[in-house]
């Protein structure tokens, strides 16, 4: 096959993707205004709880196995490694360009999660639809391409709600807290201590006199877990705080989003293909629960091309600008478009050599591809949750988004040369 033909099945896809993106930017403007806010949230609502999980679901239940989930098990692991790698690469990017405090969790979360979701399922199966493609028979290739591609879409989720969501909110609350400080007045009471020089070292930190008179001698030279020990309401009291703290910790890992209908969906389409008595209930002609499984690709049929409306309609934002240092949106397509994908050549071509990965060029792909797609657009949605960096994710996402076009082409063709 040669590279004019490899150029060529990877170029379509990603034209089809601008052509649909341009259409959903034309229709959120003010005075087309049939994709504005409230329209983009409502639709958004809908892919989210309807659209993706039917997809989901249907895709892995058609094509999942008990012997397919054995061949697949290094996707996730490959997954973490993007996310690790990025943020790495990501915490680099602050550094070097001395990114403000309040933008290092976007950069880093930009850095980490990709689109593994709505990229991989527009792409994928329009890849299996021409004609030199080396993936074989379209049927087949489109079926196990939309598995691959729910399954990296499900876990995807779960990485970035866990593990993303976590460092911008992290971050948020640190640059909020150094705000909190620098607005503080700069003068202090005069009792207050403001520096170590003014400590007086030579007098006790806490007098006898100090003491309370109500305990004994004893007891205030006794360690600190006896003085807890006969204290039985102060250990009450830090089991309590200990219990507070965790499930304050839950709550802040936003478990909601992370057990997101699209995880749950993946789940169930598990359950579907992996136990044989259920597939045989629903999978097939002549199951005698098909239309369950037809009305649940019929819904995910509708997932891609809304995916890619909103997707167009979020990217105007970032026309109206902020402003964010251009340092730092090179820096992030460096990582994201350059050393990522570079470093995804790396970790395939040592897992196939170790035997980890099997020998299916289209799950070779998808694998690589995971490496270079553009930030992941509920990263926009994070920003807005913790009002930090909301007017900058919207212009890195539209410059990230607008070199994808170029990008993705080109590492594609790339792609299928190396597997070919």
């Amino acid at each position: 096959m040669g590279l004019l033909d490899l150029f060529v099945a990877s170029s379509i896809p990603v034209l089809k993707l601008l052509l649909v993106t341009g259409l959903g930017s034309y229709l959120a403007l003010d005075h087309v205004n049939l994709l504005g806010n409230e329209a983009r949230k409502n639709l958004n609502d809908i892919v989210f709880y309807v659209f993706n999980p039917s997809l989901v679901s249907s895709n892995l239940a058609q094509s999942i196995t008990f012997e397919s989930m054995v061949h697949l098990w290094f996707m996730p692991f490959n997954i973490l490694i993007t996310f690790i790698i990025g943020s790495i690469l990501g915490w680099v990017v602050t550094q070097l360009t001395k990114a403000p405090a309040h933008l290092r969790g976007l950069i880093i979360g930009c850095c980490a999660g990709g689109n593994l979701g709505t990229m991989l399922l527009i792409i994928i199966p329009a890849v299996c639809k021409e004609k030199a493609s080396p993936f074989g028979d379209p049927v087949v290739c489109n079926k196990s391409g939309m598995a691959y591609a729910s399954l990296s879409m499900a876990t995807g989720a779960v990485y970035l709600w866990s593990y993303v969501y976590n460092i911008i909110r992290i971050c948020s609350n640190m640059s909020s807290k150094v705000e909190e400080i620098s607005d503080s007045p700069t003068s202090k009471p005069s009792g207050d201590i403001s520096s170590p020089s003014e400590i007086d070292w030579t007098e006790p930190l806490l007098s006898s006199s100090g003491l309370p008179e109500s305990e004994d001698q004893e007891s205030q030279l006794a360690l600190p877990q006896q003085r807890y020990e006969n204290k039985p309401e102060v250990n009450n009291q830090l089991q309590v705080s200990f219990l507070d703290k965790i499930k304050m910790f839950l709550k802040k890992t936003n478990l909601r989003r992370l057990f997101a209908p699209s995880s749950l969906g993946a789940l169930v389409g598990f359950v579907v293909g992996v136990i044989p008595p259920i597939q045989k209930l629903m999978i097939g002609d002549s199951a005698p629960l098909r239309v369950i499984q037809d009305s649940a690709l019929l819904l995910g049929d509708a997932a891609i091309p809304a995916l890619t409306l909103i997707l167009g309609g979020n990217l105007l934002r970032g026309l109206k600008g902020s402003g964010i240092r251009k340092s730092i949106i090179i820096g992030i397509l460096l990582v994201r478009y350059l050393a990522l994908p570079l470093i995804g050549i790396a970790v395939l071509k040592g897992a196939v050599r170790l035997g980890l990965v099997h020998d299916d060029p289209l799950y070779q792909f998808v694998l690589l591809f995971q490496f270079s797609l553009p930030p992941a657009m509920n990263i926009g949605t994070m920003t807005q949750m913790f009002g930090a960096g909301e007017s900058e994710c919207s212009v890195i996402m539209l410059w990230c988004y607008a070199s994808a076009s170029v990008a993705l082409t080109l590492w594609s063709t790339f792609y299928l040369w190396l597997i070919s």
